[in-house]
């Protein structure tokens, strides 16, 4: 999955000032195993932001040098080292079924999602899907998301 596009649509009220953690963002730490909580993100400046937003996180020796680049950072604007996130080696975006809490959320905006349309997405779409899908997230860009991916 590699897209060259950064940032999805529903995000733009916030991208330009990068205030939050992007999906791509999210799906990084996710994928080398880093909790990074907003508070860290905010102690971060821009070109720093920038950086995770660009660098790669794909192959092992990405990954690992990701993680080493976000713990470095929050350590450095800190003096604490982020906790640690397990890393699930199936995640749920990744099993090629759709997962239950999204399957539910979009039946909650009356929206069904064909196993042919989950198929059709990238893996950070799915991701996007599965975080905007948990009961304890903010869920508004729940259906812009679907509306972005071509779901409604």
């Amino acid at each position: 999955m590699h897209s060259t596009a950064p940032f999805f649509q529903f995000e733009s009220d916030f991208v330009e000032s990068l205030r939050c953690i992007p999906m791509r963002v999210r799906y990084n730490l996710d994928t080398c195993g880093v909790k990074l909580k907003l508070e860290h993100w905010h102690h971060f400046d821009e070109s720093e932001r920038r950086a995770l937003v660009e660098l790669p996180c794909f192959s092992e020796s990405e990954i690992a040098a990701y993680r080493d680049v976000v713990r470095r950072l929050v350590f450095d604007r800190t003096r604490t080292y982020p906790k640690d996130l397990p890393v699930d080696p199936h995640p749920s975006w990744m099993t090629g079924k759709i997962p239950v809490q999204v399957l539910e959320k979009a039946a909650s905006e009356e929206v069904a999602i064909s196993t042919q349309q989950w198929a059709a997405l990238s893996s950070l779409q799915k991701f996007a899907l599965v975080k905007l899908s948990r009961p304890s997230h903010e869920n508004k860009n729940f259906l812009p998301a679907l509306r972005e991916f071509g779901i409604v």
